[in-house]
């Protein structure tokens, strides 16, 4: 049967969701993005808003906003109207649903879920429908947000992760006569005590929509509880609102220590050596004295804090020497006696990926060794691609051998009367590295194998460009060159294990 693809500019000739054409979709929106870069980098804040509202009234956006909240990780999440887009034709009814006129965001559903220090975090969970229209009007948004960003800032922007700020942190510390001090910052609950007004007034963003989801309050054992401050944790939309809320704050240190900056964005008249490396709501700041991050720098921040209804973090700020080291984004740095800067694993996140390993070996204390390794396989793999661009190979061979050490337990626990050659060949093969590869065969005959953590490659991070814009076409070369590089330095996959995932 010979199908036509429809080609869904208006939205009446768009017929069936499995049909519609994807790349043109993406670039009717990127072009519109593209546009709002331009009238931001001029000042003509009015044309980008008039680009916003086309953007947000694009069925083509409308359709790329239901596309996301249906295909990742919350999918299958409900909101307090326990609805779900599961289906083609309700993704596309969901996508023409979506209309600015009369809007009113529902309230957020409250889930708790545990923090690494035994307390609680509270997120919210918007429905489907709320969801949908935060992803429409962050495709507006983020170009904006880009635009205006701190070229220190890592955290949940496109483009840049935790390596580009470990990065970063290195290239500020690792040399002789880099700076000696850390000003080690957290604000306290960032996204729950952020100030509505100050978001309505300064953030570029419709109004009404903004208010809407800033004021819709939560459930919490079948009681409506009211908003009046923060973002709440969980919506699509807040890290963007977030971080435009902390954007400035580069701005304002350099200010306050007359810190120049050329046409290439390099500071100049830097002679304390403070430097701003910033994801999300955890940053660092660097200075060449306790007393310039004590007097000066903290001052700074605690000011621009308080003008947007924030406060740093007693329990977790602190201003410490570089030679004592110090944690951030789950990874250890420190400056030894000889000058040497190494950036490696926390002691806390090894030991955090070691208990997972742990708890899902006792829950399978019976399981067929596939089901064993299809678990494990995800763990270790995350765990070495995060901490793959620094000096990780010792904890790599640390993590492989508590995880031998417990496959091994694993084993014996479950043939108690047999030796230790017949359980090494019944559970572990060999291959061109190694004896002891843990293995198991599925009812199709296919080989699963654990994956082992010291074969990841170290592979230095190459860090993004401060200024880099992905909606900014003049930057579409050199992210297209980072892409290729990166392809090419990218360490491949085991190949002599066959990994089914």
């Amino acid at each position: 049967m010979n199908r036509t693809i429809v080609r869904c500019a208006p939205e009446t000739l768009c017929v069936a969701w499995q049909f519609i054409d994807w790349n043109k979709v993406y670039h009717s929106v990127k072009l519109l993005q593209q546009r709002i870069v331009k009238a931001i980098k001029e000042g003509r804040y009015n044309k980008a808003k008039s680009l916003q509202w086309m953007l947000t009234h694009s069925f083509h956006a409308k359709l790329l906003a239901v596309k996301r909240v249906t295909e990742n990780k919350g999918k299958n999440t409900t909101g307090i109207d326990g609805v779900l887009w599961n289906t083609p034709l309700r993704k596309l009814k969901a996508a023409k649903s979506l209309v600015r006129k009369g809007y009113k965001s529902m309230p957020l559903k409250r889930v708790l879920i545990p923090k690494k220090n035994g307390k609680k975090r509270a997120l919210g969970i918007p429905t489907m429908y709320d969801r949908a229209m935060q992803a429409l009007y962050l495709m507006a948004l983020n170009p904006v947000s880009e635009t205006k960003a701190d070229a220190c800032s890592y955290g949940f922007r496109p483009k840049r992760g935790c390596a580009d700020a470990i990065a970063r942190c290195f290239i500020h510390l690792s040399k002789s006569n880099s700076a000696t001090w850390i000003l080690e910052a957290d604000i306290k609950g960032c996204f729950d005590h952020i100030s509505h007004s100050w978001m309505l007034g300064n953030i570029l963003i419709d109004k009404m929509v903004l208010k809407q989801w800033l004021k819709a309050g939560f459930i919490d054992n079948k009681r409506l509880f009211p908003t009046k401050e923060g973002t709440p944790q969980g919506g699509i939309i807040s890290p963007a609102l977030a971080n435009m809320t902390l954007d400035g704050l580069q701005v304002a240190i350099n200010e306050a220590l007359n810190i120049r900056l050329d046409k290439n964005g390099n500071k100049r008249n830097n002679k304390h050596k403070v430097h701003l490396v910033r994801y999300a709501d955890d940053f660092i700041v660097t200075g060449d004295s306790e007393e310039i991050l004590t007097n000066t720098v903290l001052p700074v921040i605690e000011k621009f804090l308080t003008n947007r209804g924030l406060r740093l973090s007693e329990e977790k700020t602190d201003i410490i020497h570089i030679n004592k080291g110090f944690n951030f984004l789950g990874q250890h740095i420190r400056k030894y006696t000889n000058g040497t800067l190494l950036i490696k694993p926390s002691k806390d996140s090894c030991r955090s990926v070691k208990a997972k390993i742990k708890l899902v070996v006792n829950k399978n204390k019976a399981s067929h060794p596939v089901e064993l390794i299809q678990q494990l396989n995800p763990i270790i793999r995350g765990w070495c691609n995060y901490h793959r661009h620094i000096s990780a190979n010792k904890q790599f061979n640390s993590l492989d051998c508590y995880v031998w050490n417990t496959i091994w337990k694993w084993a014996k626990r479950r043939h108690p009367n047999k030796g230790g050659i017949w359980i090494k060949g019944k559970y572990f093969k060999s291959n061109s590295t190694s004896n002891w590869v843990f293995s198991g065969k599925d009812k199709k005959g296919n080989e699963f194998q654990l994956i082992k953590a010291n074969r990841t490659k170290v592979v230095r991070h190459r860090l993004i460009r401060g200024n880099a814009n992905p909606f900014d076409p003049q930057w579409d070369k050199y992210f297209h060159c980072r892409r290729v590089i990166w392809s090419a330095r990218k360490p491949r996959k085991n190949s002599h294990i066959r990994i089914y995932r």
